[in-house]
């Protein structure tokens, strides 16, 4: 199943219905009165002076439907409290079981902002920090109507100059739109959606489409699926694999990180047996493993995160006979957390994950010292995306002091001209798309209880 393509708004059409039915041109019959028809030219000039207004003073635009791009709606938006304090906002799942991962992200970003007493420009620019939460109970993840009321929140906020997030591409194809129209700044530690960014990656209209202003202002330190999809299916075929069924949860990260591993897979002379994209509110998946088992698979592949129901489809497998020595479970960087270990149990062990980078004790230099700090200030492992929290937060950082007042528009700039950047995660840049030059990934693997690394990935 295609996943929901971006819609986009089309210039208004006069001689169409607001339903949107096809257009029927009304016919001015010369018996009619003409003070009548006066009166209409009248009333109709007035509209369209009114209308015309309007455009001349654009405010700042709202989100709309799902995968819409946002109209322009206005959305006033308010004069800082004070021109010497800014504000960074994060926006992940801070419900749900990405909790545990979204928790150490916000850990992350509040440890880069404390190493410099939330302040910058040499204690001239102070700055605040605020967590939103993008996801419902009752949609147990990511909502698409929670990450609207946000963007709109941030657009409205003037103290508000950078954005951290999403987690889920597919929340960020929601709002980057409407922070772009804004010139407000998304750096993410997480979205790994190639159309987000890279043209030819993705569907027709992409990325353009999620930059209405004709700017970009969205950037990523971590690499894209492009890369990742294709290293999971070079680590299969290391693996000793040579026939795959792959499932993917619809979604536009997991159908689309699955989309390139089929192709990398294909390319590398495994079989492909089948693919099926799962419905993740399903109480099990016992009839479609026992379809798998038949075809005598080597592994399955799964594009999706741990919300997705990963947890059972991986208990089901094990529970109709698909042991894990003979065949084996791989996802991509979404279901690399505790929250997989803690669903999938003991049925959990030896199931495989890349990850776009090198988990936190892997780090070496800036990276390492990081991750021992990090250690002794919440006495927890860090999780895999902790780090690129962490990075995301210093690159805002970074571009206030260059700025060093509130102007979105110029620490959009900064942030978009990173070059050489040393930070935990090693030198890097972002490139004229806004993604990082780091290409190297890790492959891990759940053993006793935990993800273990295995080796790292060098994306070709």
């Amino acid at each position: 199943m295609l996943r929901r393509k971006q819609q986009t708004n089309q210039p208004m059409n006069f001689s169409q219905k607001s339903g949107g039915n096809s257009a029927t041109h009304s016919t001015t019959h010369t018996t009619q009165n003409p003070g009548a028809a006066r009166l209409r030219t009248i009333l109709l000039a007035a509209g369209i002076a009114s209308l015309c207004a309007s455009c001349q003073n654009p405010q700042a635009p709202n989100a709309t439907t799902p995968g819409a791009t946002p109209a322009a709606s206005p959305v006033a938006v308010s004069a800082p409290g004070d021109p010497n304090t800014v504000k960074i906002v994060s926006m992940l799942p801070m419900t749900g079981s990405a909790l545990g991962q979204s928790q150490t992200m916000v850990n992350g970003i509040k440890q880069a902002l404390a190493e410099t007493d939330s302040k910058a420009c040499d204690g001239k620019i102070k700055i605040e920090y605020e967590v939103l939460d993008d996801a419902t109970a009752a949609a147990g993840k990511w909502d698409p109507a929670q990450v609207t009321s946000n963007s709109n929140k941030i657009v409205a906020d003037g103290s508000v100059v950078a954005a951290i997030g999403h987690y889920n591409s597919g929340a960020a194809k929601l709002s980057i739109p409407v922070l772009n129209q804004a010139n407000v700044v998304m750096i993410s530690p997480a979205n790994t959606y190639p159309g987000l960014t890279k043209p030819g990656k993705g569907e027709p209209k992409e990325p353009n489409v999620y930059y209405p202003a004709g700017t970009r202002n969205f950037t990523r330190v971590v690499p894209a699926d492009d890369l990742q999809g294709s290293v999971a299916g070079n680590w299969a075929k290391s693996l000793g694999v040579q026939k795959v069924f792959i499932l993917d949860d619809q979604e536009l990260y997991g159908k689309g990180i699955a989309d390139v591993f089929e192709a990398t897979a294909k390319k590398l002379g495994i079989q492909v047996l089948g693919r099926e994209g799962i419905d993740i509110k399903a109480s099990d998946y016992k009839a479609l493993m026992n379809k798998i088992k038949a075809l005598n698979p080597d592994m399955i592949y799964f594009g999706g995160t741990t919300q997705s129901n990963t947890g059972q489809i991986i208990k089901d497998m094990r529970n109709v006979g698909m042991a894990a020595d003979a065949v084996k479970f791989m996802g991509p960087d979404g279901i690399k957390d505790q929250a997989l270990i803690d669903a999938a149990g003991k049925d959990g062990e030896g199931v495989y994950a890349t990850f776009g980078g090198l988990p936190a004790k892997e780090l070496t230099g800036e990276g390492a010292k990081w991750y021992a700090s990090y250690k002794a200030k919440f006495n927890a492992e860090p999780e895999a995306y902790t780090a690129y929290a962490y990075e995301s937060a210093k690159v805002a950082i970074a571009a206030i002091n260059k700025v060093c007042k509130n102007d979105r528009a110029a620490i959009r700039d900064a942030v978009l001209a990173t070059k050489d950047f040393n930070g935990v995660l090693g030198n890097w840049s972002f490139d004229a798309n806004g993604d990082t030059s780091l290409t190297v990934m890790s492959g891990n693997v759940v053993k006793g209880g935990k993800w273990d690394f295995v080796s790292a990935l060098k994306a070709e």
